[in-house]
Order: structure tokens, then sequence, then C-alpha cells
């Protein structure tokens, strides 16, 4: 496997609340991770910098269960773990009093991808079935959609898109949605925050993934674009290619 992460501040922001990385463990395996601090929230930087950080530290310190369905439990309390740290952090810390983050972790291994989300960062996977997004939207307009109450155009431009409806550090207990994909050669995975794909549409997503070999220039021109497209938000995105081997090959820019 090929990954990248890449982080831009955007055109408008003076911070960027958004982390993330990939992390490569002496087992083989691979840890992607992208959080977004969420705006207008206090500390938005510090809880996705120690979301990212502390499931960095848990993953490389640990030995990796060798059965997926131990890793999916293994991953699921790692981030429980995380979420009760944030919370106590931030009730220990006034200037940090309701901080939280969006959370895509994700364990790869040679032939699958150990997915845990919590909030509206999105996991998309391109494959020989097409291109999918894999995880729900926690917020307000994504559970309109799912009632079927919005559309997807209406949900584009609705006033309150960015009320997110569920976090990590901002209860003490969360539910974390889990899954697991089976992964073949040539499978891409794009796991990104909100500052890519309020700008971006996902046909334009799958079109670039589809249409360009370079995993930085695919990477590189979708930020471009949505810079040029406004940029109001931080924009994260991680790139991750199946390759024939079992190798992984980590190339942050």
């Amino acid at each position: 496997m090929k990954a990248i992460f890449q982080s831009d501040r955007g055109k408008v922001r003076s911070l960027n609340e958004d982390y993330g990385g990939v992390f490569l463990h002496e087992q083989g395996h691979c840890l992607l991770v992208v959080a977004d601090g969420m705006g207008g929230h206090q500390a938005g930087d510090v809880a996705s910098r120690m979301a990212t950080e502390q499931m960095a530290e848990k993953f490389l310190a640990a030995t990796i269960p060798t059965k997926v369905s131990e890793i999916e439990e293994w991953l699921v309390a790692q981030v429980k773990e995380v979420n009760e740290h944030l919370f106590r952090y931030a009730s220990e810390h006034e200037e940090c009093q309701g901080m939280g983050t969006t959370l895509i972790a994700v364990v790869v291994t040679n032939r699958h991808a150990v997915i845990t989300h919590i909030g509206d960062s999105r996991l998309y996977v391109r494959n020989e079935d097409g291109f999918q997004q894999m995880t729900d939207d926690h917020s307000l307009v994504g559970e309109l959609m799912r009632r079927g109450e919005i559309s997807k155009e209406v949900a584009e431009h609705h006033p309150r898109k960015n009320v997110i409806l569920r976090s990590l550090g901002t209860e003490e207990d969360v539910k974390i949605d889990q899954r697991t994909l089976l992964l073949e050669t040539d499978d891409m995975l794009l796991i990104c925050s909100d500052g890519l794909t309020n700008k971006v549409h996902d046909e334009e997503l799958e079109q670039s993934m589809t249409s360009i070999e370079e995993l930085e220039t695919i990477s590189s021109q979708l930020i471009s674009l949505a810079n040029k497209r406004g940029g109001e938000d931080n924009i994260t995105l991680i790139l991750a290619r199946m390759e024939s081997d079992e190798e992984i090959e980590v190339d942050p820019i």
C-alpha cells in the first residue's frame, strides 16, 4: 500500500484545526487518521491534535491482533479511551471546555481496512464496484437526508449544514461507527475533512481518483480546487492505494 497525507489551512482561516497522519506499525499494519477540530468551539485544534497523537501512540505501542474481529474490537476500544481523555481534559482546562473533533481512524492490513468513525469527515473507496462513500455524516443535514426529508442538493446549501450531532470529546460516552472493508489490489481509499467535500463534488473526487495515477498529483489538485472555490475551511486528506505486494510506503506531504 502507498499512502500520503496532506493538510492545508485554506484561504480564510488563520488556524488549521485539522490534524491527522499516516503511521506505520512494525508488524506491517498502517493507521490512517483524519481529525477535524470543531469550528466555533474553543480549542478545536487541541482536540484534533490530541486525538491523532493519542491514536498514533496507542497504535505504535500495541501488539496488533491477528484476527480482523479482534482488530475491530481493539480499535473501537482505543477510540473510546481517547474520547474519555479528551472529555476529561476539557473539563479540567477552562480554556478547552466545549472542544471537540471529528475522527476517522483506519487500521489497514494487507487485506482489510478496519474503520472507526465519528463526525462528518468522510471515507470513500474506489474499487471494481465504483466509487462510494463508506461513512455516514453525523450531522443535522446528514440525518435529514437519511430520513428522506431533504435531498442531497438541498443539503449542500442548508443553513445549518455545520451542525454536528456526534463528535469526539464533547460527551463522556459516545457511539462510534465501525465497519470493515475487504481490499484488493489497486483499490483506493480517500479520507478527508469537510473542507474538501463542501467544495468538491463526489463526481469530481471520483474523476480525479480514476483519471490520475500519482497520489501526490491527485491530492494537490483536489486541495487546489477547494481553495479556488473559496477555501473557507481547512482542507485535509489521506489517499491510499493497495499495491500488488504487501509492503507499505508512507509518503506524507
